[in-house]
C-alpha cells in the first residue's frame, strides 16, 4: 500500500487543494493511504475522513515550531504554533499522536540535524518530494542512522504533486491506526522524487516574498 504522508489543502495559506481534490487525486495516483497535513491547522481531516472512495486518512497536521517544521502524525486535536521543539513534542503525544522531524535538512523550515538528532522524535520524514536530492539524501542516511521509524510524502500543495513522494507500506491495512501502527514498527520503505534547481529557485523567491508578507513571520 502506498501512502503519501504529506499533503497540504487549501486550508493551508499556501496550498490549492480542496480536500476532495486530494482523495480524487489520491485514487488517480494509486495513493492509498494519505495524512493531510496542513500548516498548524486540523479541520480537513473531518472532510475526508469518511470518504467513500476507499482512501484511509490519517489525522495530521504539520506544525511550526519555533526552530521548525514538525509532522504530527494520528492526533486527535490541532496542535498550536510557535512552541519550542520540546512543548510541540509533548503537545503531539498529550494529543495521542507520534511527532516526525519533517525535511530535517530543508533551508527555511527545517528543524536541522542537530534538532533532529538531539530531540526524541518518533520518526525521520526520510524523503519529501518537495527537497532537493541531497537534502533527500542527507535526511534518508539521518534516519537510518538513528533508528527511528521512517516518514514520508509528496509536501504536494496542489492536486497533480499528490503521490510524489509516499512511504510503502504492508498490504492489508484497514484503518489509519493501523497505518500509524505500521509506520511506528518501521515497516515503511520511503520512496520520493526531489526538487529540481528551476523548482527550487521558483520556491526560494515565493519563500521570502510570503515571508516578507506575513512580517517575517515563520510559516
Amino acid at each position: 500500500m502506498k501512502a503519501d504522508l504529506h499533503v497540504h489543502t487549501c486550508y493551508s495559506n499556501d496550498g490549492v487543494s480542496t480536500p476532495e481534490q486530494v482523495i480524487e487525486a489520491c485514487v488517480a495516483g494509486g495513493i492509498d493511504i494519505v495524512a493531510v497535513t496542513d500548516h498548524n491547522e486540523f479541520k480537513a481531516y473531518f472532510d475526508i475522513k469518511d470518504n467513500d472512495r476507499g482512501i484511509i486518512v490519517v489525522p495530521a497536521e504539520e506544525v511550526s515550531s519555533k526552530e521548525g517544521h514538525i509532522v504530527a502524525l494520528g492526533i486527535d486535536r490541532h496542535i498550536e504554533r510557535d512552541m519550542s521543539i520540546q512543548e510541540t513534542i509533548d503537545a503531539i503525544h498529550e494529543a495521542g499522536g507520534y511527532a516526525i522531524a519533517a525535511h530535517p535538512y530543508r533551508w527555511w523550515s527545517g528543524l536541522g540535524p542537530k534538532n533532529t538528532i538531539n530531540h526524541e522524535f518518533d520518526g525521520t520524514e526520510a524523503m519529501n518530494a518537495r527537497s532537493i536530492p541531497s537534502a533527500n539524501r542527507k535526511s534518508y542516511r539521518l534516519a537510518r542512522k538513528l533508528g527511528r521509524p521512517m516518514s514520508a510524502g509528496s509536501d504536494a500543495h496542489s492536486p497533480e504533486r499528490i503521490g510524489w513522494g509516499y512511504l510503502e507500506l504492508p498490504d492489508g491495512l484497514k484503518t489509519w491506526q493501523d497505518v500509524v501502527q505500521a509506520v511506528m514498527e518501521g515497516k515503511g520503505v520511503p520512496h520520493s522524487k526531489s526538487r529540481g534547481f528551476l523548482r527550487t529557485l521558483r520556491y526560494g523567491i515565493k519563500s521570502i516574498g510570503q515571508w516578507m508578507f506575513r512580517g517575517f513571520r515563520r510559516m
